[in-house]
């Protein structure tokens, strides 16, 4: 596959069905609130007709695109112990390694598994750190650029896939709106990193946090703007990237706050693709 800034995945049909274009963004374990936001849509029969994600909302994408329902994939994150996923590794490139992580791709998703065997078109933005760019998928397998996506530099170390060095797409574009642009659905961007505005440093960790949120808060500007609707729960604010024990909570959080939407969300399927905001 040659790579371009925008790839269009063959797997899309012709003729555009109904349905939202979802932008999910990174966020460590608060990406669990995108899967009560899929649950939410779900109830509310509102179709999901593409997806595109960063990080932990490249992960969540995949496994829904892939046919799990979000509950399913909740349960079945929550049972996993993420001590056992990140494993020392002491590389020279990173702390951490990803082999259980993508053993557990490969066991639920098929070690051979393609964007085109997936039931929705799926975009999943990665940062090639050689290039300096940020650089999408949608076509050939799934899981190197997924955990090319999810690699956090300096934590993990990247992933080398087709002559490239993968990391974490949030680095550059956390809110991955221009994969879905110009593609016939109205794009609903879900950011699950609010910034906390009244948020105070207290220590080392605290202040490397807000550093990160920071600078990928400045990178999903131009992504909000672009976006028909966004969804941005403020009660994401008060969780932490790792507060993955914390799932159940996070997963409502999303649930809740898009069922609230229900109203913006409805009139987004009756109006052109491109149109503003509803009120």
């Amino acid at each position: 596959m040659t790579l371009t800034e925008k790839p269009i995945s063959t797997s899309q049909p012709s003729a555009t069905p109904p349905g939202l274009a979802l932008a999910l963004s990174g966020g460590g374990a608060r990406g669990l609130a995108h899967l009560g936001v899929l649950a939410a849509l779900d109830e509310l029969a509102l179709p999901v007709a593409a997806l595109a994600g960063v990080s932990s909302g490249a992960i969540v994408g995949a496994f829904y695109a892939a046919g799990f329902a979000p509950r399913e994939i909740l349960q079945l994150f929550m049972g996993v112990s993420i001590t056992r996923l990140t494993r020392m590794a002491f590389s020279r490139y990173g702390l951490l390694q990803l082999g259980a992580v993508e053993a557990l791709f490969a066991r639920h998703l098929g070690a051979g598994c393609t964007f085109e065997s997936l039931r929705l078109p799926l975009t999943l933005v990665a940062t090639d750190l050689t290039a300096g760019a940020s650089v999408h998928f949608s076509q050939g397998l799934l899981i190197p650029p997924l955990l090319g996506s999810s690699a956090v530099p300096v934590l993990y170390r990247p992933i080398e896939y087709q002559g490239r060095q993968l990391a974490d797409g949030g680095l550059l574009n956390n809110l991955p709106v221009d994969a879905l642009l110009g593609r016939g659905w109205p794009v609903v961007a879900v950011n699950c990193i609010p910034t906390n505005t009244g948020g105070r440093i207290t220590g080392f960790r605290n202040l490397v946090e807000r550093t990160l949120n920071l600078i990928i808060g400045a990178n999903s500007t131009l992504s909000k703007q672009q976006c028909q609707l966004l969804l941005e729960p403020p009660e994401l604010r008060a969780y932490r990237p790792l507060d993955y024990r914390r799932g159940q909570e996070l997963f409502d959080i999303g649930y809740r706050y898009t069922l609230a939407q229900a109203l913006a969300l409805r009139a987004l399927l009756t109006a052109p693709a491109d149109s503003p905001e509803p009120e």
